[in-house]
């Protein structure tokens, strides 16, 4: 009876540490705090739940020593890995990580459900209800998130699609919900291991067949939507499991990912049906186009740097290419030569730049750039007309007005950062390559843009060098 009142205490306590930890994420400044306190929450959980070993029936307490001994080997081995790899892991493979990590959670939900199911004696119908559909949704989040990592990671380079995919996947998802009503109905009888191992295969299958059509534009979307899959899979098997604190966990992680997938979704003028069964970033999807006028013109690094030098305004636009140079650090000594010279630098982040959901704004921070000169894409839109220049470093649909003028882009109606209203416009990348649309962009043809070619790394240290040399 204590080991049950200390388990009840423990939860509200990490509950609470867990929404005031999420309160603190919601702003850059103090999300590391967050995090810890976030983190802190969890180790009370986990720390809590040995107690419930004091209440354990006499005929399992053979096992106990065996038990213990797995739950601290599991503890060690995942929370080291996770300490090493964290640890080491690069800004460009944050999302990679991120969305493995996701996955793991959803893949922990499930295992729960599994042994739920196996030890049988569910207390109700509703009870094992839950603890199918928890099943259902952590399984696809596990296999889903493992192959956005694999995308992201540039294992799985292109969308595997064919004719009759929706339908394929349809009657698969059809088929695993029946196999799960079929657990329910025949919960106490010799069919259920059978029915098990077809329902968590076809869970997981599905997760696969769901994920493999998606292109990588959308990858940001989809790894929001199965982190809210996690957290609804967390708080339904905390439901079974009587467990307030992953209830309370699941339910905040499930609405934040569900309110933050909506976000995406919206800052791409898209539909979430639309992202999941579009085939958006098909060569077919962008074989029209507007007509193209004008031609690309370029630009010496150490010109744009002396244009910009003498400029009274530049707003920088990060995206994914930025994060490849790993060139954050660079960009940041420029900025702080351009600020000493009496310029007013500011940062534009698009919603879905970068491979997830906050990814430049990550980059960034781990550079040191103060935050009170980071602003969203609606905070600072209305600024590009009365700018002298917007540097666009790596991004490329984000910028594109095609997405305002062009009827037939896949990208038509989806927001955009104001870059091409500057006076002046320097682009720094690769080559003359499109973006995930596969549209051309616009911009890189206006009268006020020049494109400054090479590795952004390499392009930043010779204008940093520029700038320098002019005493700046």
């Amino acid at each position: 009876m204590f080991a049950q009142h200390i388990m009840g205490l423990s939860g509200l306590v990490a509950a609470t540490l867990f929404i005031f930890g999420l309160k603190r994420m919601s702003s850059p400044a103090t999300a590391l705090s967050g995090i810890v306190v976030a983190g802190i929450g969890m180790v009370v959980a986990v720390a809590a739940s040995f107690l419930t070993l004091a209440d354990l029936p006499d005929a399992v307490r053979p096992h106990l020593a065996v038990n213990l001994a797995l739950a601290a080997l599991a503890l060690v081995l995942g929370g080291g890995w996770a300490w090493w790899r964290g640890r080491k892991v690069g800004v460009t493979a944050m999302p990679q990580m991120v969305a493995l990590y996701n996955g793991m959670g959803g893949g922990a939900a499930a295992a729960v459900a599994a042994v739920a199911l196996s030890a049988g004696g569910a207390e109700s119908a509703v009870i094992l209800a839950v603890t199918v559909a928890g099943a259902l949704i952590g399984s696809i989040s596990l296999t889903g998130s493992v192959i956005a990592w694999a995308k992201l990671d540039g294992k799985l380079d292109k969308p595997w699609r064919f004719g009759t995919q929706r339908i394929v996947n349809g009657l698969l998802f059809l088929a695993t919900v029946l196999l799960g009503i079929g657990i329910i109905a025949f919960f106490e009888t010799p069919a259920l291991p059978v029915l098990a191992v077809l329902f968590f295969a076809g869970a997981l299958a599905f997760g696969v067949m769901m994920t493999l059509p998606i292109g990588g534009a959308d990858m940001p979307v989809v790894i929001s939507l199965y982190n809210a899959f996690t957290g609804l899979a967390v708080g339904l098997e905390g439901y079974a499991l009587q467990n307030p604190a992953l209830m309370i966990a699941g339910m905040v992680v499930g609405s934040a990912g569900t309110l933050l997938t909506l976000l995406m979704a919206k800052a791409m003028n898209r539909s979430l049906a639309n992202v999941l069964f579009s085939n958006f970033g098909d060569g077919a999807a962008s074989a029209g186009g507007a007509e193209v006028h004008g031609q690309m013109k370029s630009s010496e690094a150490s010109d744009a740097a002396i244009g910009m030098r003498y400029a009274a305004s530049v707003i920088i636009i990060p995206g994914y290419g930025l994060a490849v140079a790993q060139a954050q650090q660079k960009l940041y000594e420029f900025v702080k030569l351009l600020q000493a010279a009496g310029v007013d630098v500011k940062f534009a982040i698009h919603p879905v730049a970068g491979r997830m959901p906050g990814h430049m704004n990550v980059l960034l921070a781990e550079a040191g750039v103060p935050y009170d000169i980071i602003f969203d894409m609606e905070d600072i839109n209305d600024a590009f007309a009365s700018t002298d220049v917007a540097l666009v470093i790596g991004a490329n649909d984000v910028v594109n007005p095609a997405a305002r003028t062009d009827k037939s882009s896949p990208i038509y109606g989806m927001p955009i950062l104001n870059a091409d209203q500057a006076h002046q416009v320097y682009v720094v990348k690769r080559g003359q390559g499109k973006g995930y649309s596969g549209v051309e962009n616009l911009l890189f043809y206006g009268e006020n843009c020049s494109m400054v070619y090479g590795d952004a790394q390499a392009v930043l240290t010779q204008m940093v060098q520029a700038v320098k040399d002019i005493g700046g």
